[in-house]
């Protein structure tokens, strides 16, 4: 079972959906793999870096700062993590908050 509760922004739903049509099943797999479960680690597969400067900036106390995952030649996922956001219900839990998704090239 994994750790993390991906979170993804409306904005964002259909790129999240569309995800393996655009950079294959297991790229997106990989991705979701490492943030479900190891979001502050350097991802066993594809390059992570933590961002710096203003973009980095974590969105609210207890967040990290914006860790810049590529998940292929031509995409990159950016989020953050909190090992204990307090949800609707005040129920603290691990949460992935997906920032920006980019699959064209840089």
């Amino acid at each position: 079972k994994p750790r993390y509760r991906v979170l993804v922004h409306r904005k964002f739903a259909e790129m999240w959906s569309s995800l393996p049509d655009r950079v294959g099943l297991t790229a997106a797999q990989q991705f979701y793999d490492h943030v479900a479960s190891t979001p502050g680690q350097p991802a066993a597969v594809n390059r992570t870096g933590v961002l710096r400067g203003k973009a980095g900036e974590p969105m609210a106390p207890g967040f990290s700062r914006t860790i810049h995952y590529e998940i292929s030649g031509a995409g990159r996922i950016d989020y953050q993590f909190n090992d204990a956001y307090l949800g609707v219900r005040g129920d603290p839990h691990p949460v992935i908050f997906i920032r920006s998704i980019n699959l064209s090239s840089h």
